[in-house]
């Protein structure tokens, strides 16, 4: 999706986000390319889905500047911890997202079906989609972001509530939504999860960007001592 239309890059210059009296981001700056997965990681409190939520638009910073290469909301997409999901059956999760989108009603239908299919969940399209399982549940939400076609999908430690063989789903479909061209930027506390995912790390402390490198120089050689410790496990806050 990358090329002389496309939104990316995303750029942040020296953002700040101080809701009240204390900095919570601190002059945070930071470029998103196409084409590269990016994870963002560091301990509770790092201010890793804040910086999420600022490069989605939920939130504006207190100072700095947040610039797309061209003004498009509406081709970038957000998937929560927590999926909140209509009261509706799953396909029609899915063709409310697509209408609020201006999609033809036509073209409704269809279209979430064959991004049920996609995800593994046609054989439940038509279940109450508060009664799927929490992994069923988080893989109707990545569809109905999916159906959006979106250019770039943001991802709020997708599976941090999900047993093993739930993530490894929703792993498996990030890798194929990515496959498709969509650049994929996501905060997760799984380390494991970061390495078999990540193309790229950015690393967070205390508010601050400490680190951004491609991810097999971030895991082997971390730059700084904040880093090194939190991949040791020793880093809380």
């Amino acid at each position: 999706m990358a090329g002389e239309s496309s939104i990316l890059p995303l750029e942040l210059r020296d953002v700040w986000y101080r809701p009240r009296d204390r900095a919570l981001l601190h002059g945070v700056t930071l470029e998103l390319r196409p084409g590269a997965r990016t994870v963002i990681l560091g301990p509770n409190g790092a201010g890793k889905s804040l910086l999420l939520r600022i490069c989605h638009g939920l939130l504006r910073p207190t100072a700095g500047e947040v610039r797309w290469r061209i003004d498009a909301p509406d081709r970038q997409a957000m998937l929560f911890q927590r999926p909140v999901l209509l009261r509706r059956s799953a396909l029609a999760n899915v063709a409310y997202a697509l209408a609020l989108r201006g999609v033809p009603r036509s073209e409704r239908g269809p279209r979430a079906r064959d991004v049920l299919e996609g995800v593994g969940l046609a054989d439940v399209a038509g279940r109450a989609a508060r009664v799927l399982s929490g992994g069923e549940q988080q893989r109707l939400a990545l569809a109905r972001a999916w159906a959006l076609r979106p250019e770039v999908l943001f991802m709020d430690e997708p599976t941090a509530s999900l047993d093993p063989a739930a993530t490894r789903a929703i792993e498996t479909l990030i890798e194929k939504i990515h496959s498709a061209g969509t650049k994929i930027a996501l905060t997760t506390q799984d380390l494991g999860q970061a390495r078999r995912l990540a193309d790229e790390v950015v690393f967070l402390h205390r508010g601050r960007l400490l680190e951004t490198a491609p991810a097999e120089v971030f895991f082997e050689r971390p730059r700084t001592a904040e880093a090194a410790a939190f991949l040791q496990g020793d880093l809380v806050w």
